[in-house]
């Protein structure tokens, strides 16, 4: 029995460790190196002979970005924090400057397994007829066609910069892309530096038209900007020849710092978005053997320090990589998938309310298709009984149906409320313009606390049905965000439950009106009672053992560092709960360690889809599965932010379809998963089962595309659980 199926394996004998790592800060694991290690595993499945080759090259395009991110945003940060002097420590007692020592050693070896990564799949791509030339590739007539696509195409938004006295050095914004070049005029001899930024309106990498050679007729080939640039060096700069080059990309610090007391929170976004722009340069990476005099005339006009550049023997930008996975080599791309109506809207000829009248219905994205929330607000807005809606918008699409939806009844005279939040990273912009579009059509816009996020998922429709009022409520896991809505695995949870109702109107009162909620009645909310109600139930489950009684919590989150929240868990498997966790990102958990958490498993699931709900399920005094169990979906990740700066929700889920759908179908399967699960150990590291060895390894992702969720299959009810079972590779 593989150790990576929790569902039947036993629980591994515990290790022993010394008291420091059981009693001190270094029984909790660095967050900073735990999001290292997940990003690891991101680029292992870049790896994984079981994935198809352009999905590969995806995965190393994400664990690219992941760590463009990282450091723009975590890392500089704790800069920030060091050059200041401070020397708090994080929970696992080291100090910021500590931790970044430890993050650029272990991130210069991530960065260099993702170049070696990056060589392996090319070779594997030329193999299918798939290549990145260089310029010196090209034939005559392929030279004359990127001539005229770049007469056309590129050299209009191209804008050379000259780097002298008389030209201060050019600004590049975040994740700025350039050439460096070093000219000689021709007629005297005279020399010239420039930038070329590359210009982010076209792809980086430019398709080849027509046929290939004659032995690979449907050949695909790319070339990119980079190559083509110094290809027509001569047409940028007449007169010159080019003595030497290099590429370079910069990052910067992403944080924004926005004014709490500020009259107009939009325009000081506006501003502060402004601002991030011009962040200071936390990250410089550079072509290796770069001219040794444009490499430091670029160091120094940056200002940066020579510790923080980064010389790359290999492609600059990986996260551009992306444009490479083409659509028409379907047999090097993951198979497809359509997305699942659910029965039970079928059953009602698509009539999203009468379906939740029916019972509470629970859909598992991207399983079940995310156009049931969106028909479910244009249903709102189009009928005649529905009087208003309340929404929250976290993230969303730019050209989002949802707020189409919401301007939509808006207009139609309907009471329109929408919860729009500014501080949602890297979306602000958005986010802006959505509110202004909003604004438009009538709405109530309101941007919720300015000292904190408000990340929970709720919408609400009061709908006039006879002589009274309904309120149908959507609770949900993830974003109201179509496009992400199809590979992030989230959570709908659609009920006409009055105390659920009760409890989202007092939720949108809180945001809107600053009015704390009172007396909630099915719904725990961060920031002023989640938390407590988690350590409560935790410290019920230990009391559980203590009294002989079973007692087991299941737990599926993208992040565990709350050092409360695991101090109990520590705690409850030394009382005898066992824990299950399905944690996909950082974890601050050291999990089987005699007399520390000899009772506590964790595992991550990466795959095809991003894990992205958030599930918790006590026993209750009853183990799991069990009737009588607990259960709840939430918002919010176990870590401080969430738990005590952020509103979120955690919502029990009472109806015995959904319970059973969740326990036994959702982390039941996800416990059960070995094909895409990896293991962390006491000591830190994660491991995978070898897969080699094992015959059609259980898939969750494969399970839940072949099984209708439980909830939304008609009459189906908690006995119709299917088993764990789907077809082979």
């Amino acid at each position: 029995m593989p150790p990576a199926d929790f569902l039947n394996a036993p629980i591994p004998d515990p290790i022993d460790l010394d008291e420091a790592r059981r009693t001190t800060p270094k029984r909790f694991f660095n967050r900073e190196r735990s999001w290292l290690a997940f990003n690891w595993r991101v680029l292992e499945e870049a790896e994984n002979p079981r994935v198809p080759l352009l999905e590969r090259l995806r995965f190393l395009s994400i664990s690219a970005a992941n760590l463009d991110e990282f450091y723009t945003v975590r890392v500089a940060g704790l800069r920030e924090l060091a050059r200041a002097g401070n020397r708090t420590p994080a929970a696992d007692g080291r100090t910021p400057a500590e931790q970044l020592v430890m993050i650029d050693e272990d991130a210069g070896r991530l960065l260099a397994h993702q170049q070696f990564v990056w060589k392996a799949i090319r070779t594997e791509m030329e193999g299918e007829g798939l290549s990145l030339l260089a310029a010196a590739d090209l034939t005559g007539a392929e030279r004359r066609d990127m001539a005229k696509l770049f007469l056309n195409n590129v050299f209009p938004i191209v804008s050379p910069l000259a780097i002298d006295p008389a030209h201060p050095f050019p600004f590049l914004p975040n994740e700025g892309f350039a050439l460096a070049v070093e000219l000689q005029r021709t007629s005297d001899g005279r020399t010239l530096r420039a930038l070329l930024p590359i210009p982010t309106q076209i792809n980086r990498f430019l398709r080849l038209e027509g046929a290939g050679a004659a032995d690979a007729p449907h050949a695909i080939r790319f070339l990119p900007l980079e190559e083509l640039l110094l290809l027509q060096i001569e047409q940028i700069f007449p007169g010159y020849s080019l003595k030497g080059h290099c590429a370079f990309r910069v990052l910067r610090d992403s944080d924004l710092e926005v004014e709490e007391e500020a009259e107009d929170l939009v325009r000081e976004f506006e501003t502060a978005l402004k601002r991030r722009r011009r962040g200071d340069v936390i990250r410089l990476k550079m072509t290796a053997n770069a001219p040794a005099d444009l490499r430091r005339e670029i160091v120094e006009e940056i200002g940066i320090d020579e510790n923080e550049v980064i010389d790359v023997d290999g492609l600059i930008g990986l996260a551009a990589l992306k444009e490479l996975v083409v659509d028409d080599r379907k047999d090097l791309l993951w198979p497809s998938f359509t997305p699942r109506v659910p029965e039970r809207v079928q059953d009602h000829d698509g009539d999203m309310f009468a379906a939740v009248r029916q019972k509470d219905m629970l859909l598992h994205h991207p399983y079940e298709t995310f156009d049931m929330v969106v028909r479910f607000l244009t249903q709102a807005a189009n009928d005649p009984n529905v009087l208003a809606i309340k929404q929250t918008l976290y993230r969303t699409s730019r050209d989002s149906p949802i707020v189409a939806a919401l301007c939509e009844a808006a207009e139609q005279g309907k009471t329109v409320t929408a919860l729009v939040e500014l501080k949602a990273r890297f979306d602000e912009a958005a986010n802006i313009r959505q509110s202004r579009r909003l604004e438009r059509a009538g709405a109530h816009v309101v941007y919720g606390f300015t000292r904190m996020k408000t990340h929970a998922k709720i919408s609400t429709v009061v709908r006039r049905e006879g002589d009274r009022l309904v309120t149908y409520t959507h609770f949900g896991t993830g974003n109201y965000h179509p496009m992400t809505a199809r590979i992030y695995t989230d959570l709908s949870l659609f009920t006409c439950s009055a105390a659920l109702g009760r409890d989202a109107t007092k939720v949108f009162n809180y945001i809107s009106g600053y009015a704390p909620p009172d007396g909630l009645e099915s719904l725990s909310i961060s920031p002023s009672q989640m938390k407590d109600h988690l350590l409560t139930s935790i410290a019920a489950e230990a009391d559980h053992a203590r009294a002989g009684r079973p007692a087991v919590i299941w737990a599926k989150m993208n992040s565990v560092i709350e050092p409360d929240i695991i101090d109990a868990l520590y705690a409850a498997s030394q009382a005898g709960v066992r824990i299950d966790l399905v944690i996909r990102g950082i974890c601050g958990i050291r999990p089987g360690v005699r007399g520390l958490s000899e009772n506590i498993r964790v595992k991550s699931v990466v795959g095809r889809f991003l894990e992205h709900s958030r599930i918790v399920c006590f026993g209750n005094g009853h183990g799991l599965p069990a009737k009588k169990a607990r259960v709840y979906i939430s918002s919010a990740d176990w870590m401080g932010r969430n738990l005590n700066r952020r509103v979120e929700t955690l919502v029990e889920c009472v109806n015995p379809t959904v319970k059973a759908q969740i326990v036994s179908q959702i982390m039941a399967a996800n416990l059960a998963d070995v094909a895409q699960s990896w293991v962390l150990g006491a000591e830190g590291a994660w491991t995978r089962a070898d897969l080699s060895t094992l015959v059609n390894p259980f898939s969750c992702h494969r399970f839940f595309m072949e099984n209708p969720s439980l909830s939304g299959r008609g009459s189906a009810g908690a006995k119709d659980v299917p088993e764990l079972t789907h077809s082979s590779d």
